[in-house]
């Protein structure tokens, strides 16, 4: 699999709605959903697939932006050749509602007041993303996915989108994620939550051009421990003889999470970053039974992915969404790829990855969905 091959140089764009209701009630006017797009969409416009990103992720999922040199989030896998060929199918991208790359936020401007809405935005949840999501992809006059795929926070949308509009989606592909988080995954989130309300700039989320770095900075901090293993950690850091004085960082393992922290700040937003974690902790398919029961409604064929050195949604937590389906008697097929870097594996260029998802679309492709 070729992870070099570029869909060049690609810009994000802006898609305007008048409103939205969102699942508990409020509704957010008007509405802008950021995306990018790869590839040609076919005559029959039954060639699109739609790519839903993580936590800190967002619409720019592949190519280059004019003048930067970093890549799409996942550039390894969308392009010509790529596992998402972008030569066969139209890919798109977005950004979620409730992110701050683009699409309506807690930093988008409230025409009620002329002002950020900032603490005062409504709970957003990961079915208003999708549903946000669901007006973009119409918007092109698609009527079928062919099929929406993500990682983490992406694929609780890739499976939400198959319950939410069963007759929509042809084919999931849904990666080292949940059906919904446990109290432990609810915690850590809620630490990094606390961090950011304890900076003394957060003012009730009314912060202005002063913001809480410091909080966002460890809020990042704690997210990003967890994103790695500790096979990868103990590579990379080691334990290197402590140095210094309590003032200063004893290990290289802390200068890096504080590097990682301080560079989140100037890209990310921290109302956002709480309603996203929020609605990851609220995000619930259910578990067993009632799992399989609210999975009864899809029609979707499924790849389900998970990795062995994942601990922030290990692998089991994968297995029974897909042993969820096969109890209704859906196609699914579930594979733990043995892989050393932790939760960030699915974001990395991996060939068993890259081979998992170009073998399922073409079998999608020459089994009907998209000929």
């Amino acid at each position: 699999m070729n992870f070099d091959a570029s869909v060049g140089i690609v810009e994000t764009k802006i898609a305007k709605f008048d409103k939205i209701q969102l699942e508990n009630g409020p509704e957010i006017s008007p509405l802008e959903v950021a995306y990018e797009t790869y590839g040609e969409l076919s005559k029959e416009k039954d060639n699109a697939i739609l790519i839903c990103h993580a936590l800190s992720g967002d619409a720019h999922a592949a190519g280059f932006h004019k003048n930067e040199k970093r890549p799409g989030w996942w550039d390894a896998y969308i392009g010509p050749g790529k596992a998402f060929d972008t030569n066969r199918y139209f890919v798109i991208g977005t950004n979620v509602l409730g992110g701050c790359r683009g699409t309506t936020g807690p930093t988008s401007i409230n025409v009620k007041t002329g002002k950020p809405y900032g603490a005062s935005f409504p709970f957003v949840s990961i079915m208003d993303m999708v549903n946000a999501q669901y007006m973009l992809v119409k918007s092109f006059g698609i009527e079928k996915l062919f099929c929406v795929a993500g990682g983490s926070m992406g694929g609780m949308q890739a499976v939400q989108w198959t319950v939410s509009y069963p007759d929509f989606v042809k084919n999931c592909i849904s990666i080292a994620t949940t059906s919904e988080h446990s109290a432990q995954q609810i915690a850590f989130n809620e630490v990094s939550r606390q961090a950011i309300i304890a900076d003394p700039n957060w003012n009730n989320g009314e912060y202005g051009e002063t913001p809480p770095k410091k909080g966002l900075a460890l809020a990042r901090m704690i997210g990003h421990v967890t994103y790695l293993s500790d096979e990868v950690m103990r590579e990379k850091f080691g334990r290197k003889p402590p140095k210094g004085n309590i003032k200063t960082t004893d290990f290289a393992v802390g200068s890096y999470l504080i590097y990682q922290g301080e560079s989140f700040v100037d890209r990310f937003d921290a109302n956002s970053y709480i309603y996203v974690t929020k609605a990851l902790d609220h995000f619930s398919l259910g578990r067993g039974k009632e799992l399989s029961k609210n999975l009864s409604v899809v029609k979707a064929s499924f790849l389900v992915i998970a990795y062995s050195s994942d601990w922030l949604y290990p692998s089991y937590q994968s297995r029974e969404i897909a042993r969820s389906l096969e109890a209704n008697a859906l196609p699914v097929t579930f594979c733990e790829i043995k892989y050393s870097k932790g939760h960030d594996s699915f974001l990395l260029p991996n060939t068993e990855q890259a081979h998992l998802i170009h073998h399922f679309l073409e079998f999608a492709r020459k089994r009907g969905g998209g000929e």
